[in-house]
C-alpha cells in the first residue's frame, strides 16, 4: 500500500475502474460463456449436466435440492448461527418493507393517469457456493423479492460434492424458498434465463458470482433482466486526524481479503494519520489467514491519498464512486450532504462496513467499479414493474386532441394524427 498525493490520483483511479470491466470483457471468457449459453439453449438439461460435471466434478442425479435435504443439512448449522441469522433477517426485512411502492392515480380535466405497481412473477437468485458459503447472499436477494410480492423464486447454488452447505440451507429454510437447484456457473445463469426441461425460465436474475457468472449475466441481459454486474469489492475511507488507525486498517483489510483485485483506499488530510496506518497495517496483516490475497490486493489496488482538506477528499471520493464509503472524521454527518456517489455510506468509527454486509438492514448488493454514479443498491424496487395508466373521457380527449394532432404532424406521423381526426369526426 502506498501514499499518493492528491494531484497524482488520475492513473490510480483509472486503474481502479478498469479492473472489473476488463476482466468481464476478456475474449476467452466471453467465448467460453457464449458457448455454454448456446449449448444450454439447445440441449437444456443435458448441457447443464455436462458442464456441471466438467466444472464442478459433480454428476447430477437430480437438479433440485429437496425439502428433506435442506432440513437435514440445516440441522448442522448450530443454534448460535440460527439466532444470528434470524436477527439479521428481521432487520433486513424491516428495512426493505419501507421501500414498498403503491399504485396511484389522479384525475384532471377529464383525463385520469396513474402508475400501476406489480411484482415480477418469477425471479432467479444465484448464490455462490464453490469456495465458501454465503447465507447472507440468500437473505439479501430473497427478502426484497418476497417483500415486493414475487410469487416464484428459483435459486441456483453450486454444491461441491453434491451437498448443500448447512448455513445456506438454514437461510433457505428460514425464508421458505421452495425451488432450489444444485447448479452453478454460466450454465445456471443460462438455465434460469432460457429454461430447460427441469427449470422454468425466469423474468430476472439477481445475485453475485465469479467472472463466468458475471459474463453470463451480461450476455443474457435483454432476454431477462439482471440486477447488476457485480465487480470486485471496494472500500474507501475518508478520515481526519481524529480517526483511529487500528479501526481504519481493520476496515481496509475487510475488503482486501476478498480477492486480489479488491480495492481498499484511505483518503485523509492528515499525514500523521497516514503514517500511523502504514505502521499498523503489517501488524494486522500478518494475523490474517488470507494475508497473501490481501497483500496482492493492497499492492496493486490499495492506496493512501493525501489531500489538502476534507472538501478535496469528498470530491475525490465522488470521482471514485466507491461501493462502500466509510467516513471517520470529527463530524462525519457534516460531510454527508456533499457525498453524491457511493453504494453505501457508513458514518462514524463504530460503523464498520461488515455491519452492512450482514445485519444492519440495508442491502449489501451494491454498485461497484464507479457505477454508483448511476446505480443503486439492490432493493424492493428491483423486483417490481411500473405500468403507466391513461383513461380519457370524451371531454378529456377533446382537450388534448389539438395538441396530439399538432405534435403528430410535426413529427410526420400521419397515422398518429389520424387517430384523433377520426374521433373528431364522430364527436
Amino acid at each position: 500500500m502506498k501514499i499518493i498525493k492528491e494531484n497524482q490520483t488520475g492513473a490510480f483511479i483509472s486503474r481502479l475502474k478498469k479492473r472489473a470491466s476488463n476482466s468481464v470483457r476478456e475474449d476467452d471468457i466471453q467465448k467460453t460463456v457464449r458457448k455454454i449459453i448456446i449449448d444450454v439453449q439447445k440441449q437444456g438439461d443435458r448441457a447443464v449436466r455436462i458442464y456441471t460435471e466438467k466444472f464442478d466434478s459433480l454428476k447430477l442425479k437430480t437438479f433440485a435440492v429437496s425439502k428433506k435435504e435442506l432440513e437435514a443439512s440445516a440441522k448442522h448449522a448450530g443454534n448460535k448461527f440460527l439466532k444470528s441469522l434470524k436477527n439479521a433477517a428481521g432487520r433486513i426485512k424491516t428495512f426493505h418493507e419501507r421501500q414498498k411502492e403503491n399504485s396511484w392515480q389522479f384525475s384532471e380535466g377529464g383525463i385520469t393517469v396513474g402508475q400501476i405497481i406489480r411484482p415480477l412473477e418469477r425471479v432467479g437468485v444465484y448464490v455462490p457456493g464453490g469456495k465458501a458459503a454465503y447465507p447472507s447472499t440468500v437473505l439479501m436477494n430473497v427478502i426484497p423479492a418476497q417483500v415486493a410480492g414475487v410469487k416464484e423464486i428459483a435459486m441456483c447454488v453450486p454444491t461441491p460434492g453434491g451437498k448443500i452447505n448447512p448455513y445456506v440451507a438454514s437461510a433457505v429454510k428460514l425464508l421458505g424458498v421452495k425451488e432450489v437447484y444444485r447448479i452453478g456457473g454460466a450454465q445456471a445463469v443460462a438455465a434460469l434465463a432460457y429454461g430447460t426441461e427441469t427449470i422454468k425460465k425466469v423474468d430476472k436474475i439477481v445475485g453475485p458470482g465469479n467472472i463466468f457468472v458475471a459474463a453470463a449475466k451480461k450476455i443474457v441481459f435483454g432476454d431477462v433482466g439482471i440486477d447488476m454486474i457485480a465487480g470486485p469489492s471496494e472500500i474507501l475511507i475518508i478520515a481526519d486526524k481524529t480517526a483511529n488507525p487500528v479501526f481504519i486498517v481493520s476496515d481496509l483489510l475487510s475488503q482486501a481479503e476478498h480477492d486480489e483485485i479488491a480495492s481498499s483506499v484511505l483518503i485523509t488530510d492528515s499525514v500523521a494519520l497516514a503514517e500511523k496506518v502504514l505502521c499498523e497495517l503489517p501488524k494486522q496483516l500478518k494475523k490474517l489467514k488470507r494475508q497473501d490475497i490481501a497483500r496482492k490486493s493492497l499492492r496493486k489496488y490499495g492506496a493512501i491519498i493525501i489531500t489538502k482538506d476534507l472538501v478535496s477528499a469528498v470530491e475525490l471520493a465522488n470521482r471514485i464512486a466507491p461501493e462502500h464509503l466509510e467516513i471517520m472524521t470529527r463530524k462525519p454527518s457534516g460531510l454527508l450532504p456533499n457525498i453524491r456517489n457511493a453504494g453505501a455510506v457508513f458514518l462514524g468509527q463504530w460503523t464498520p462496513e461488515p455491519l452492512g454486509d450482514y445485519a444492519a438492514g440495508p442491502n449489501h448488493t451494491l454498485p461497484t467499479g464507479g457505477t454508483a454514479r448511476f446505480s443503486s443498491p439492490l432493493g424492493v424496487y428491483d423486483f417490481i414493474k411500473r405500468t403507466s395508466l391513461i383513461n380519457a373521457s370524451k371531454e378529456g380527449f377533446a382537450k388534448l386532441a389539438g395538441t396530439v394532432e399538432t405534435m403528430a404532424d410535426v413529427e410526420g406521423l400521419e397515422a398518429h394524427g389520424n387517430t384523433v381526426r377520426v374521433r373528431n369526426e364522430h364527436f
